[in-house]
């Protein structure tokens, strides 16, 4: 049975406005004034029409952290925040540190059907920083692994770090490092200046973060492989980079939407939704982080959604986990903090949010422009209403969200993902319709490629 959906009169990131037909999953017309027998008709009227967003660093936490997410309900979080892939950190318990537990991850996201899951591999076995994972064979695996990182942990072995990026050299991978020098961080609680003195909270330095980089790139270079630096919070890690791609260096870069709207001040109210690693920082820091991203010097946007138990959260500063959750709410805070402010444009929008990451980690299928023939994954987005976030917005399972009573504009309005919708008028679509819609896309795929066989 052939699926077919009508998408009408939705507004390009050119300005353009179109008709979309997608049949079993992918874009087969665009144009005015278009029908389709038997399509279930969407009126987008109004709609902008982006590419699926893709988010190069999420925490699903499973296995082992089902209290705090799962990746069934971290990919409703996804698509309820206009995503049609995302890569699962490695910090789960067991560490993703060999084949059999980034197949795993993989397996419970095509189970899942709401978004493509791609696992990141760990670089050190279990995270510990002392040797390298099975990266050779995470990389054959049926998940195929292209980026790796030890999220949460710095590889701040420098020899272990050089091992690492000559292995994905051989295979095109990436390693994306989370900068932080521990010997500078021990017991730190956030951004060290003035404010920390005055709280009484152990300073989290600026150059904790930029040594690191600074070491990395020279590494890269060294090696000739690809590196790619987690959530970039300081100014002079904006200037490393933009060093570091003025020399040629093979260097891309995550930045936050917390790390673009918050600031540390925050961090008076002893609120531990504002704890994050690495910490939100001071003002000028933010304007760095705006300009570095519009300029490329960041390439794309990243959530670091770090879902947690209200316990982990919920009890003293010093006691409490870092992290906040942050897909739902990532396309507003963009649109607020960079759009609004004419910093960059939807086309622009596209790039840092959907076809950048997709590129960086290699995920198939992903951050294609809206054409005839492409697959259709598909985020439509009213960007003329506004809204005060509440946990209401959030579909996945933990509550630590640092924006609840902001207003921030703009809303996801329906998901597309493999062609049929995962988001509609607002809602997430329930987990029943999900699985026989995708049976209905492999199904087909199936036929198709038992009939190319054939041929």
């Amino acid at each position: 049975m052939t699926t077919t959906h009508l998408i009408r009169a939705v507004e390009t990131i050119d300005g353009r406005r179109t008709d979309v037909v997608v049949r079993d999953g992918i874009v087969t017309e665009l144009g005015s004034g278009l029908s389709a027998v038997g399509a279930t008709v969407h009126d987008a009227d109004g709609l902008l029409a982006l590419p699926g967003l893709v988010d190069l660093h999420t925490h699903l936490r499973e296995p082992g952290g089902e209290g705090s997410e799962t990746v069934l309900t971290g990919s409703r979080a996804a698509a309820a925040g206009g995503y049609t892939a995302v890569n699962a950190m490695a910090n789960s318990s067991p560490v993703a540190d060999t084949a059999g537990v980034v197949e795993q991850v993989q397996a419970l996201g095509d189970r899942a059907g709401y978004v493509t899951v791609r696992p990141i591999g760990a670089v050190s076995r279990g995270l510990e920083g002392t040797h390298l994972s099975e990266i050779g064979a995470m990389a054959r695996s049926r998940a195929a692994v292209r980026v790796f990182s030890d999220d949460g942990h710095c590889v701040s072995d420098p020899l272990l770090m050089r091992r690492a990026l000559e292995y994905v050299k051989g295979f095109g991978g990436v390693v994306a490092q989370h900068a932080q020098e521990p010997r500078l961080t021990i017991g730190a609680q956030m951004n060290e200046g003035a404010l920390s003195a005055e709280l009484g909270l152990a300073g989290w330095p600026a150059v904790a973060e930029e040594a690191i980089i600074a070491r990395d790139v020279l590494l890269a270079d060294h090696v000739g492989a690809r590196l790619h630096v987690c959530h970039v919070s300081t100014a002079g890690s904006v200037e490393v980079i933009r060093w570091a791609k003025s020399r040629g260096i093979a260097v891309t870069a995550e930045v936050t939407p917390h790390h673009l709207l918050l600031t540390d001040d925050l961090v008076a109210t002893y609120d531990s939704l504002y704890k994050v690693n690495p910490p939100l920082r001071g003002g000028d820091d933010v304007d760095a982080l705006r300009a570095a991203l519009a300029d490329g010097t960041i390439d794309i946007v990243a959530t670091d959604h770090a879902p947690h138990t209200s316990e982990a959260k919920c009890c003293e500063w010093d006691a409490a986990a870092n992290g906040m959750v942050g897909l739902e709410s990532a396309l507003s805070i963009v649109h607020h903090t960079m759009v609004e402010t004419g910093l960059i444009g939807w086309d622009d929008v596209a790039r840092v949010m959907s076809s950048g990451p997709a590129a960086i980690g290699q995920v198939s299928g992903q951050g294609r422009p809206l054409a005839v023939g492409e697959p259709a994954e598909l985020t439509l987005y009213d960007r003329d209403v506004t809204r005060t976030f509440s946990p209401d917005h959030l579909a996945g399972k933990s509550r630590n969200s640092p924006f609840f009573g902001r207003t921030l504009p703009g809303r996801v309005q329906a998901t597309f993902h493999q062609g049929y919708a995962t988001v509609l008028d607002g809602a997430v679509v329930d987990t029943e319709t999900i699985g026989r819609a995708a049976a209905s896309v492999q199904a087909h795929r199936s036929l198709d490629q038992a009939e190319a066989t054939s041929r």
